[in-house]
């Protein structure tokens, strides 16, 4: 295959789609791979990075397969063709309209988000891979907005008690939430509306915050609660965020607005000083009082609500996402030749193939 690397232009945007290492071993395959001058630069990769790993620096628009991190802009629509294949986070459920401009292009194209959550796509899960970062971030968000220490300090002048971390919702973020804010010494408490993750939080020496309702739905997901189901959890959260310091959320449910867990009722109760990081801003934020891509104090408390976290560490960030392109990449090969021969009968396939052959599937 000829793989085209682009410079991301999104506003943010620091990652970079493939890194050298992977470039290496790409090219140690046969492929080609042609990467946009300055394509690494945000994500601290310079091009001779890239040359050395066998790439060349050029216009990458007129490969065979193109692979991005961030949806095309309208810019880079006019530069895709039909016959070309598009690979990144397209945002399927979430902008339906720019799943419809792609079309228009006559590319297929592939979504990272709609890799099927099985066993033998764990590789190319790049929702995972990105969550992880931003999980191990958020955590050093709430320690750095704190007023408080994490750790338990014992001192000449008296013992500080360590800080008490509530995450919501345990997927791969909240799961490395709790890792984190665990290593940094605050005891930690985790919840969700499916209680097979319990064992999970446990595992990680964290409590279990136990309310009463379930809600496990399809594909590892939570289902979209009933209101009488909601209202109870609501007010439950409201009486139990009160006792904690810092509150991390990362609850999302695909293709609908996030749910709303911590209410201004709950914000106002929270002991002065205490910190709330939504990692749920992009669909709307999990607390009622977020505002999406900005730090705001109410009620003394600091609700902190970052955009695109993952990007923030885009060397790691680019090299995880990197590996799942590459993983996905090697699926779409012919085993003996190489050529890119995608076979839409394998489950991986068919559920990322968002758009194939202009068509929306």
């Amino acid at each position: 295959m000829r793989i085209g690397v682009p410079k991301e232009t999104i506003e943010g945007e620091r990652r970079v789609a493939l890194v050298p290492e992977v470039v290496k071993k790409l090219v140690a395959k046969g492929h080609e791979v042609v990467v946009e001058g300055g394509a690494g630069q945000a994500a601290l990769v310079p091009d001779e990075l890239y040359v050395d790993a066998g790439a060349t620096i050029g216009d990458p628009w007129g490969a065979e397969v193109l692979v991005k991190v961030a949806p095309p802009v309208a810019e880079e629509l006019t530069h895709l063709a039909s016959g070309q294949t598009l690979i990144g986070f397209l945002n399927p459920r979430g902008n339906p309209d720019g799943l419809q401009a792609i079309a228009g292009t006559g590319v297929t194209a592939f979504a990272m988000e709609a890799i099927p959550r099985i066993s033998r796509a764990q590789s190319m899960d790049a929702l995972s891979s990105q969550s992880n970062v931003a999980g191990y971030k958020s955590a050093l968000l709430g320690a750095d907005n704190a007023t408080r220490f994490y750790p338990m300090l014992m001192t000449a002048a008296g013992t500080i008690p360590p800080a008490k971390v509530l995450v919501l919702g345990i997927g791969v973020a909240g799961l490395q939430a709790l890792a984190t804010a665990r290593r940094l010494g605050a005891q930690t408490t985790g919840y969700d509306v499916r209680p097979e993750t319990a064992e999970q939080v446990e595992s990680l020496g964290a409590k279990w915050l136990d309310l009463g309702i379930e809600a496990a739905g399809e594909g590892g997901y939570a289902r979209e609660l009933t209101d009488e189901e909601r209202a109870r959890q609501q007010q439950a959260l409201t009486d139990a965020i009160k006792g904690f310091d810092v509150v991390i959320t990362t609850a999302l449910v695909p293709g609908r607005p996030a749910p709303r867990l911590v209410t201004a009722e709950a914000v106002e109760g929270m002991k002065p000083g205490s910190v709330i990081v939504d990692l749920a801003g992009e669909t709307g934020g999990n607390c009622e009082l977020t505002e999406p891509g900005q730090t705001v104090v109410k009620h003394n408390i600091t609700i902190v609500s970052p955009l695109n976290l993952a990007a923030t560490m885009p060397e790691h960030a680019s090299a995880l996402y990197a590996r799942n392109l590459q993983a996905l990449i090697e699926l779409l090969a012919d085993d003996e030749s190489g050529a890119y021969a995608p076979d839409f009968e394998d489950e991986i396939v068919a559920g990322a193939c968002v758009v194939k052959n202009g068509e929306v599937r």
